[in-house]
């Protein structure tokens, strides 16, 4: 038997990471693993490759905290941005500004319309009043002193571009720079958008030009922002002549601007089989033209300089505040480009970037503009996966047989060659061709290759494995028994102290239901709700601590470390009550008494570990906020709510919006502690139940100040908005009978529950 027939075994093995790795360059199983792993390297190799200098050609003028301090919130009145604009323009000297802004709603701060009605009213017929508003309508009408300001200068406005069901278009669009038929048929070239919210009509006329600020729609899976469009197509659902075609950025709007460059052509890909895909984009005409390397989507990578931000030294920032009081010299900004962007938090426009997780917009567009006027610019080619294919059949047939042949150390050596090579080709290719190739799938298949070839017949640690899944399988859920298999030597029944979150969750009204059930049928009751309820903490990766009776306790966080274990827990106390409601509905049917649940949360340090006597054990959890979370579980009844938390689950679990119950004195504890409930998830809640929390904080706030006047005001409509919610009944009990006490000096607002 040759030696390669002999260890088919082992090739094939070694070949199942190949087989995988294909079908993700291949596009027909992606791995999101590779995907995160190309992420990286890209991110890792463009922040090492930053040149860390500052582009001094370009200038930001930040609406930040200082200068929104100074001269009030946002959004300025035109006015002010007249006199921004004609600072930059005219005593600065600045060749172009671009504004990373939208002026899409008319300003009203001068009060003109206000004065016209009154012209057209209670006032119509007085000469005096007519001809002195006359006389001041063109000093107050501040958009036209906006766009007086902009006419005639090489400004650039900011739009932007939306996608919905119901499409709404907002202000006028500056007219496509390429025409709809300007690409070929049969596939989108760009990203398409049915709506828009564009500037003012009057302001849009008076600038030369506009680009939209959509930096996001080219966000990753991930919502990291590495590439940006340059075109967008815009289709509108009302027909409307003229707005129909391909749009250009900001960015490309500034870079035109700036370098003259008219005309922009496609370039479709030669040689491919139709429909072609976009390739470049060629800017401007002759010897002066430029030729931008860009995506099927027409999007580039940003070619970021630095960290980013006033502090990054990519870019020069100027305060708005320091521009509009006139402390720049006249003409210190003379010839630059001059972005006008925001980065005070309020005004949201941070981004998640390769290089700084909270990453001025503005500072997007000014990369793309410094690479435009470099010709610095990164591509992805067409043929990028044909390439990654290859290196994968190649490098997969070199590990395959090599270390299927070898000894461990030379199959070692042999794989760190062959990941080598790999590497140094893709960075040899980034630097010399600015190509950005995939790297991240031919190295996880060289990774798990070596790790398959050399775990072959190695089942020395399986004894362990076998061990630990006895030890844990019966407390914790298979999958989270599958994860501690994965590296055995780190859980143990040892006891230890660390952060969890615990759950006591107990049936409300089983006693009246067992007198009336058989106990087979009781039984069999029983099993159903508790299959459901384990099934739920299961799938949200807890653990069962025990049963008791009607009531089960279960916790997250141990044996498996989790940093999200109040919101999986939190997660599965909301369905476990939907699901005790679903039983219910069916209970009810059949003429048996309903039940509920009442869940308790709290998350705090407690121990966790194997506990018990010499005669019997169990990995449990125990502790003073252990005790806690059982106290809370039955005060949901009082409040008329299924779940009660501790403040410290809240403020671990902050995806879901709570409403504060109360702070209460439970027994065994004399420190008062707030309770809450969770009502849905933050992407769920509405206007409607927002306003309603608004207005429970104020009654709260009165209701603890004993201002019992301006706590029924507060607690009146929300009583009548549900008539039927025990808490608003709770509170309005307590009003009375605090109606009729006298004030208590000390009173911290907490409620003593002695016998919970």
């Amino acid at each position: 038997m040759t030696p390669l027939r002999r260890h088919r075994a082992r090739i094939a093995v070694t070949l199942l990471p190949v087989l995988l790795a294909l079908l993700h360059a291949t596009g027909v199983w992606r791995l999101p693993l590779i995907e995160r792993l190309d992420h990286f390297i890209y991110d890792a190799r463009l922040r090492a490759g930053m040149p860390n200098t500052l582009d001094e050609r370009i200038v930001i003028v930040d609406i930040d905290d200082p200068s929104l301090q100074e001269f009030g919130q946002w959004p300025w009145s035109r006015d002010k941005l007249a006199r921004l604009t004609g600072e930059l323009t005219t005593r600065q000297q600045a060749a172009v500004i671009g504004f990373d802004v939208v002026f899409a709603e008319a300003d009203h701060s001068a009060g003109l319309d206000a004065l016209q009605q009154l012209a057209q009213g209670p006032l119509r017929g007085n000469a005096a009043f007519t001809a002195e508003l006359q006389r001041l309508a063109p000093e107050l009408d501040r958009d036209a002193a906006f766009a007086r300001a902009l006419r005639g200068q090489p400004v650039a406005l900011g739009y932007y571009f939306t996608r919905t069901a119901a499409p709404r278009a907002h202000g006028r669009l500056p007219a496509p720079l390429l025409p709809p038929d300007a690409l070929p048929p049969g596939r989108d070239h760009a990203s398409q958008w049915n709506g828009h919210g564009a500037n003012l009509e009057a302001l849009a006329d008076a600038a030369p030009r506009a680009g939209f600020i959509n930096a996001v729609i080219a966000a990753d899976d991930d919502g990291v922002i590495r590439a940006t469009p340059l075109l967008a197509r815009y289709v509108p659902s009302a027909p409307a002549p003229g707005e129909a075609g391909y749009y250009e950025s900001l960015a490309l709007a500034v870079y035109r601007l700036a370098s003259g460059a008219d005309a922009v052509r496609p370039v479709i890909a030669d040689g491919a089989s139709p429909p072609a895909p976009l390739e470049a984009l060629m800017i401007g005409r002759g010897a002066g033209r430029v030729v931008v390397p860009v995506d099927s989507q027409a999007s580039v990578l940003v070619p970021f300089r630095g960290n980013g931000g006033a502090t990054g030294g990519s870019f020069r920032y100027i305060p708005a505040g320091d521009v509009l009081a006139g402390r720049l010299r006249p003409a210190e900004l003379r010839g630059k480009i001059v972005l006008v962007g925001a980065t005070a938090p309020g005004l949201q426009d941070l981004r998640a970037t390769p290089v700084s997780a909270t990453y001025p917009g503005v500072e997007v567009h000014a990369n793309v503009v410094s690479g435009l006027l470099d010709g610095r610019m990164l591509a992805v080619p067409d043929y990028a996966a044909g390439y990654d294919v290859l290196m994968l059949v190649l490098a997969g047939a070199v590990l395959a047989i090599g270390m299927s042949l070898l000894s461990a150390p030379p199959a070692a050596l042999l794989a760190v060659v062959v990941g080598a090579v790999l590497a140094g080709l893709n960075a040899w290719l980034h630097a010399q061709a600015r190509l950005v190739m995939p790297l991240a799938a031919a190295l996880w298949m060289v990774g798990l290759a070596f790790g398959l070839n050399m775990s072959w017949g190695y089942f020395v640690e399986q004894r362990g494995r076998r061990g630990l899944a006895r030890l844990f399988g019966t407390y914790v859920p298979p999958q989270l028994v599958d994860e501690m298999l994965e590296q055995p030597h780190r859980y143990s029944m040892r006891a230890e102290s660390k952060e969890l979150t615990v759950m006591f969750c107990d049936m409300r009204g089983f006693t009246r239901l067992s007198e009336q059930m058989a106990p087979l049928e009781l039984q069999a009751f029983l099993n159903e709700v508790f299959s459901r309820l384990t099934g739920i903490i299961s799938a949200n990766r807890g653990t069962i601590d025990k049963y008791m009776g009607d009531c089960v306790m279960a916790f997250w966080g141990a044996p498996v470390g989790m940093p999200d274990h109040a919101a999986l827990a939190v997660q599965s106390a909301v369905e476990m009550a939907a699901a005790v409601r679903d039983i219910n509905q069916v209970h009810l049917a059949r003429g048996r008494p309903g039940i509920s649940v009442g869940i308790g949360l709290n998350t705090g340090v407690m121990s966790v570990g194997d506990m018990g006597s010499a005669v019997r054990r169990s990995y449990t959890v125990v502790g003073d906020a252990v005790n806690l979370a059982a106290r809370l579980e039955g005060l949901g009844g009082h409040y008329g709510v299924e779940i009660v938390a501790h403040r410290s689950t809240q403020l671990a679990a902050p995806a879901y919006l709570w409403q504060e119950l109360d702070r209460v004195r439970v027994k065994g504890r004399e420190q008062a502690v707030t309770i809450l409930t969770p009502l849905v998830a933050l992407a769920q809640q509405t206007d409607a139940l927002r306003e309603e929390l608004d207005a429970w904080g104020a009654f709260l706030l009165a209701y603890r100040a004993q201002d019992i006047l301006a706590a029924r005001a507060a607690l009146a409509p929300l009583s009548a908005r549900s008539v039927k919610k025990v808490l608003y009944r709770v509170y309005t009990e307590r009003l009375a009978s605090m109606a009729s006490q006298p004030r208590i000096p000390d009173w911290d607002g907490a409620t003593r529950f002695e016998t919970k």
